[in-house]
């Protein structure tokens, strides 16, 4: 009699700790480990600003982005001409979510890569740099 209480004892007690466990793992909080630009923020819209020109008062440039990874480009020569130079196409996120490259643009004359920050892009050099120096804080598209 004995031994089955024991047994009996034992088994409940096993019963009583996986269901404590079950309970347990069902009210974990998921958490993503995605923390990037690409996940984090709100990136979708169109970026303004007037970029800096080795031979022109600057670059008026109007940047659209598109949650289906198209984009649309458009710069104008200010005190050059009234022309208004439009690309467009499709980008990619680099590997850690935080750089934009847009793809349809000639890589040895026009900058392809936009580090996405908080409500604005910042334009990198050809390499994919950071830009440094004097103008480093010209070359900032603000969210509108």
């Amino acid at each position: 009699m004995k031994k089955i209480v024991f047994v009996l004892s034992i088994a409940c007690l096993f019963f009583v700790l996986n269901a404590c466990k079950s309970k347990s793992e069902s009210n974990q909080i998921q958490v993503t480990t995605d923390d990037n630009s690409k996940a984090c923020l709100d990136w979708e819209g169109t970026y303004l600003g007037v970029l800096p020109c080795a031979d022109c008062a600057g670059i008026e440039t109007k940047i659209s982005l598109n949650m289906d990874n198209t984009y649309q480009i458009s710069w104008k020569y200010l005190e050059k001409n009234d022309e208004v130079y439009v690309n467009e196409g499709t980008f990619t996120w680099n590997s850690t979510g935080n750089i934009i490259i847009f793809e349809n643009m000639d890589t040895n004359k026009e900058p392809t890569m936009y580090k996405v920050c908080e409500n604005y892009l910042l334009q990198l050099d050809l390499q994919g740099n950071v830009i440094t120096g004097e103008l480093a804080d010209k070359y900032i598209l603000n969210k509108i």
